[in-house]
């Protein structure tokens, strides 16, 4: 009896297609594949006609640029240690550059606090091209393109967390994350369930310093744990080069990137921390020396040399359960 001839495979959605970001997230094998389907994404039509037209209209300081005016991939090793998520590019800052935080002022604040901190070749970031390196961090954002007002919608930020869930995904090195803004925490904890770690229910809120533990079984844990002082479930202020050590402990050393041997329970930190944005900064309500301190933090619960060890998280002003008041929050 001859055999059946097999059924055609259905085809991929087009870039423009909702389903796009979905589907060829979940087809991309790593961090070079994911990203050369991400710049092709044209999912979101309200935010592929803002990034476009601000690369027609462009600023008059930027009159001679030809903007980038695609979906902004993550930028820094794939095999880093430290994951920084924002919220979306700027219109003319990545938007233009083509690089996460690279032109504007968010950026010059971000990158600054990584250089001091011995995490970045250079304080500034002013171009594609202009031989930044980071070093053991990566950044990227839940949402890839330019929104207008800097605000996606939740349907846009839903369409778009595919991408980054499966960059999770692909790095498999990654022992802590630093969610910017309220926005960056939840999306961060939606893409990291995604990823297969295990976020508790109800999920704990944003604050600046804010601090929880995740870990994911590879056959045996049930559910993830978050450090608080009065229980599970709850997230926790950053307190220090000791909890931070006590981090990586749980990380384990029995594979590559801090993992731990199959069969047993990995552990992730996320640190929560106001966003960069101008407003923020303007305003006093992120200083340099308290987003230095959940970036020391978060540093050394990687397993990252910090210069003079990780120092606690500002604690003096209250927790924040929304984005922290910061108005228009940047990537």
């Amino acid at each position: 009896m001859p055999d059946r001839p097999a059924a055609p495979k259905a085809a991929s959605p087009a870039p423009d297609h909702p389903g796009f970001p979905a589907a060829a997230a979940a087809a991309a094998g790593t961090p070079e594949a994911l990203e050369e389907q991400l710049v092709r994404c044209r999912a979101c039509p309200r935010l592929v006609a803002w990034r476009q037209e601000a690369g027609r209209v462009r600023r008059e300081a930027f009159r001679e640029w030809t903007y980038w005016s695609r979906p902004v991939p993550g930028f820094g090793p794939p095999e880093a240690p430290l994951l920084i998520s924002g919220l979306a590019p700027a219109a003319h800052g990545a938007n233009r550059t083509g690089r996460m935080f690279t032109g504007d002022r968010s950026g010059e604040f971000l990158y600054a606090a990584l250089y001091e901190l011995g995490l970045a070749s250079q304080p500034t970031a002013l171009s594609r091209d202009d031989g930044l390196r980071l070093r053991g961090v990566r950044i990227t954002s839940p949402v890839h393109c330019a929104p207008p007002g800097n605000r996606p919608t939740p349907a846009e930020r839903d369409t778009c967390l595919p991408w980054l869930a499966r960059e999770l995904g692909l790095l498999p090195g990654v022992r802590a994350v630093v969610a910017l803004g309220g926005f960056g925490w939840q999306a961060v904890l939606t893409a990291l369930g995604g990823a297969g770690w295990q976020v508790p229910r109800p999920r704990p809120a944003f604050g600046h310093g804010a601090r929880l533990t995740l870990r994911r079984a590879e056959g045996r844990e049930r559910s993830g744990g978050a450090q608080a002082a009065g229980g599970a479930g709850g997230a926790t202020r950053a307190g220090g080069a000791r909890e931070a050590a006590g981090a990586r402990d749980e990380a384990g050393a029995g594979s590559p990137g801090g993992g731990s041997p199959a069969g047993e329970a990995r552990a992730l930190t996320v640190f929560g921390c106001y966003h960069v944005s101008q407003r923020n900064v303007f305003t006093g309500r992120l200083t340099p020396a308290m987003f230095r301190a959940v970036l020391a933090e978060a540093a050394a619960a990687a397993g990252l040399p910090v210069p003079g060890g990780a120092r606690p998280a500002d604690a003096s002003r209250p927790r924040e359960t929304e984005d922290g008041g910061s108005g228009q929050e940047r990537r």
